[in-house]
């Protein structure tokens, strides 16, 4: 079993780039951009670029400094220690960067996250490489290939439109403090800033696959 998590919003609660923009007086500015690709107004890739262009000359200790700043979504310890105990995998699949993806990986011990790569030059905020794109899907296709994970055995916790090709990798799709359109294509819908409330969802969805007769996979 597999559960692919947004980061940004379902795992973390609060965006890096908008709180990044603080610090340049220019966060309405960045959110604006930010709100608009969530919501998939405008292309996600060019969104990107541009809300980095708005930002260079960030220094890498700001950057730093704004992820530890950012805090864990209510009830993310306790969910990611109770699916490790059911036996599911855990991974993270963002559209934003390693600087965050890399923290909440240790901090709540994700066995796997994809994210992009910011670009400093003399610790200066340059660039970034895109790494995870507008087809979120494709950046953990590898992983779901390599683990022969079962479609009915992966759960997707997503709230934005740029996820909504995880939840074609999902037997389980769950949308979180999301977006309409992310609510209309999911299974179950969680309008409350508390992790622990996909919880129930998955055990039903699990018994279900059990008293079907599916051999569930777990890994632990």
């Amino acid at each position: 079993m597999l559960v692919i998590f947004d980061l940004e919003g379902v795992l973390v609660d609060g965006e890096f780039l908008p709180e990044l923009a603080k610090l340049k007086g220019i966060e309405d500015r960045v959110w604006d951009i930010t709100l608009k690709g969530i919501r998939g107004e405008i292309d996600w890739e060019q969104g990107l670029q541009m809300r980095i262009a708005e930002l260079k000359g960030v220094s890498y200790s700001d950057c730093v400094n704004v992820s530890n700043s950012l805090s864990l979504m209510p009830g993310a310890r306790e969910v990611c220690k109770t699916l490790r105990e059911m036996g599911f995998m855990l991974a993270s699949v963002s559209g934003g960067f390693t600087i965050l993806a890399e923290r909440v990986q240790k901090e709540l011990g994700l066995d796997y996250f994809f994210a992009n790569e910011l670009v400093f030059s003399a610790d200066k905020l340059d660039s970034v490489v895109i790494r995870v794109n507008s087809n979120k899907a494709n950046s953990i296709q590898g992983l779901v290939k390599t683990l022969k994970e079962p479609k009915e055995q992966i759960v997707a916790v997503v709230d934005g439109a740029n996820d909504l090709t995880l939840f074609e990798l999902a037997g389980l799709k769950v949308a979180f403090c999301a977006q309409p359109i992310v609510e209309s294509n999911a299974d179950v819908v969680i309008k409350d800033k508390d992790l622990r409330l996909i919880l129930p969802a998955v055990r039903k969805y699990i018994n279900s696959l059990e008293d079907n007769g599916i051999k569930i996979r777990r890994y632990r």
